[in-house]
């Protein structure tokens, strides 16, 4: 095989134009930016991204707070549940 011939670098060439063609269909199909050589990103970052990643952080959040008071309340409920009914019948008299 000779390898200094135009072939090889034809082949070289091809190589690396379908290497670069499937690394791009990749990233597109997963949703990653698509790289410009030499422009940097191809796709221009959403303007409103910092906005909606503040209202998503506050949703956050007031999700948290909801989790841990529903907790709270679940925990009672299961000691509710579990304690002796003489118990939680005492406990109802005393607060009359």
């Amino acid at each position: 095989m000779n390898w200094g011939g135009p072939g090889f670098v034809i082949a070289i060439i091809a190589i690396s134009t379908f290497g670069w063609l499937a690394s791009t269909w990749i990233r597109a199909k997963h949703g990653y930016p698509i790289e410009n050589e030499w422009m940097g990103m191809a796709e221009k970052e959403d303007p409103k991204a910092e906005r909606k990643i503040e209202l998503l952080t506050n949703e956050n959040e007031r999700l948290n707070g909801q989790v841990s008071r529903l907790e709270e309340r679940i925990a009672v409920l299961e000691r509710i549940a579990t304690d002796p009914a003489e118990r939680t019948a005492r406990e109802i008299d005393s607060l009359r």
